[in-house]
């Protein structure tokens, strides 16, 4: 097939590129930067332009919709127009071009209320309840792409805190936070997470483009979660990537309460005033600190039953491929 990866100038992005490039698969990327993968073709551009998108779709057989805004903060306006309405021009532009196909790449957080997750499978996403502009612009645009099964063969895939080497997001955040003392255990890191090792989120979302063109029904409007399937604790993951990337773990404690309190007040100061940090997010939100205070993690079986998918690297295999990258691009 002739398939469009979008956001293939971010880490998942590229990675995903390249894996549907080695499946066989003629791969156009769409971004407003070079992806820096070998054998595809780019287009640049942004999804928030509607001729943008339109050039980038015309000829393709399928879509794997990675462009996403993602931060703890922001204005809300900026979240929606490049989640949601971004989204809505994608869709519309594969119907009208005649493509079949549509992987559209979620987040677990459309359906995070603030409690605890424990075992669950993929709950629907929820944009009225979903904490942070992030996470509720992707809900809405989760439920869009969704309800566009139909015309389209459209599937919603959910990867689980996605790490892994180059990772500029989480990685690169607890690395720098940690180093600095700024990343406190809440609840002494308790609560028991699912995480996703960088590859076998990719070949998940290969595995679910496949699964769309096998047209049997499966998955067609279906939404669901990825993840490794090996729950550890926050201090337990944390520790283990702070292990891989040289510096210590973090061992000062806040209880949750506290932190979640705490993250609604900035959240509220950072709308307000011209707030910066290193890192150029605020230290702490609400969202972030139920993240890291409350269990989430999720049962796996109909996501690999369905998708015909399993995990290739282990948490710890994955900490020794980070370890090994680290310290070859470090020296």
């Amino acid at each position: 097939m002739k398939v469009l990866v979008t956001g293939a100038s971010g880490l998942l992005g590229r990675t995903t590129a390249a894996r549907v490039r080695d499946a066989g698969h003629d791969v156009r990327t769409f971004q407003r930067r070079p992806s820096g993968v070998d054998g595809v073709e780019d287009r640049l551009g942004s999804v928030t332009d509607p001729d943008d998108v339109d050039r980038a779709v015309a000829g393709v057989d399928a879509v794997v919709h990675l462009a996403a805004k993602v931060s703890l903060a922001g204005d809300p306006a900026d979240f929606r127009h490049v989640n949601v309405e971004g989204t809505r021009a994608l869709l519309a532009a594969a119907a009208r071009h005649g493509a079949t196909d549509v992987v559209h790449v979620s987040s677990p957080s459309v359906a995070h209320t603030g409690t605890a997750i424990v075992g669950e499978d993929a709950p629907r996403a929820d944009p009225r309840r979903a904490r942070g502009a992030y996470a509720r612009t992707k809900a809405e645009a989760e439920l869009l792409a969704l309800g566009a099964d139909g015309d389209l063969r459209v599937v919603a895939v959910r990867p689980h805190i996605v790490w892994g080497p180059g990772d500029e997001q989480l990685v690169a955040r607890i690395a720098e936070r940690a180093r600095t003392g700024r990343l406190p255990l809440l609840d002494h890191g308790a609560a028991l997470i699912d995480t996703t090792y960088l590859d076998n989120a990719a070949s998940a979302l290969v595995a679910a483009l496949h699964r769309l063109g096998d047209d049997d029904g499966t998955v067609r409007g279906q939404a669901y979660v990825v993840t490794n399937g090996e729950p550890r604790t926050v201090a337990e993951m944390v520790a283990g990537i702070c292990a891989a990337v040289g510096v210590p773990a973090p061992t000062t404690r806040v209880p949750g309460a506290v932190a979640r309190g705490a993250g609604a007040a900035v959240e509220t100061a950072w709308a307000h005033l011209p707030l910066a940090s290193a890192d150029g997010e605020p230290p702490m939100t609400r969202f972030l600190a139920e993240q890291l205070s409350t269990a989430h993690w999720f049962d796996q079986r109909r996501t690999r039953a369905d998708l015909r998918w399993r995990p290739e690297v282990s948490i710890d295999e994955g900490l020794r491929r980070l370890a090994a990258w680290h310290a070859a691009t470090t020296g």
